[in-house]
């Protein structure tokens, strides 16, 4: 990758002239996916409270476990446990959907015009909709159960800004190779249960080995769970130096990603 190209995919990057068309585009891939349905957009309250509440009466009625360094409530273990299903199926929704993005809409592929480049950023601002819409039903719950959630639950959608950008760079590769490799999405499928269980969705990092510790650090989504965890349940705050760190590392990746992107669309008009 040369300076000039890197540069022009940092541009590329924020697509603030495109915003409009952004939010329009979210907006439908949104309320399309309720299209149809009796009661639309309130599926995406309904969804996250059921699995919220199943996860607490399981924890309560069936497995007495404990988190370490909590209470002894069950109830402490199912919010826990929550924040982290809630930021893995954000990554998970929005790895799922990006490699058909492009090859499920052609037609943006032949308007010359169209910004084909704006396309994970739809992707990751569904994605983003219903993972607030899962948060606040995690805080309303947090409000009933236990009580007034810490004030550092407001600095929660910034240390989310890593793996969002991890994301975007994640849906720019996995469109474009999707066009050219269709199995791509199967492959992404057949990963994501493994990586969920690398990912400390069940456990906290500090349940691990030692020697593991290290190994999980290199995993954004582990850092991004854990920063969660801290800022919304613990009352704590990140790690301001990883997580600056890990800012610098996700937004190189993003951009380095756009680049492959842009370079790969070139022949996406031949193959589809």
């Amino acid at each position: 990758m040369t300076r000039q190209s890197f540069l022009r995919s940092a541009h590329l990057f924020i697509p603030w002239e495109h915003r409009e068309l952004i939010f329009s585009l979210i907006q439908r891939e949104i309320t399309s996916r309720y299209r149809n349905s009796l009661m639309g957009l309130i599926w995406s309250i309904i969804t996250p409270a059921f699995t919220l509440l199943v996860y607490t009466t399981v924890f309560t009625k069936v497995f007495t476990v404990r988190w370490p360094g909590s209470n002894e409530s069950p109830t402490e273990f199912a919010l826990l446990i929550f924040i982290g299903m809630t930021i893995f199926n954000f990554f998970s929704e929005c790895a799922l959907r990006a490699p058909t993005m492009i090859v499920s809409n052609t037609n943006y592929v032949k308007k010359i015009q169209f910004p084909l480049e704006i396309m994970p950023w739809i992707n990751l601002g569904a994605g983003l909709f219903h993972m607030l819409v899962s948060s606040i039903v995690w805080l309303a719950f947090y409000g009933l159960t236990i009580g007034i959630p810490p004030a550092s639950s407001f600095i929660y959608l910034f240390v989310l800004i890593p793996i969002c950008l991890y994301i975007l760079g994640i849906s720019w590769i996995l469109s474009a190779l999707g066009v050219y490799f269709r199995d791509i999405n199967h492959i992404i499928g057949a990963l994501l249960l493994p990586i969920m269980f690398l990912t400390p969705v069940f456990y906290p990092i500090s349940a691990l080995p030692p020697e593991w510790h290290q190994a999980m650090g290199l995993n954004p989504l582990a850092q991004a769970i854990e920063d969660a965890r801290t800022a919304l349940f613990w009352g704590g705050m990140p790690n301001i130096i990883k997580w600056g760190t890990s800012i610098l590392f996700s937004g190189v990746f993003a951009i380095a990603s756009l680049w492959f992107f842009q370079k790969s669309r070139e022949g996406f008009s031949d193959v589809l």
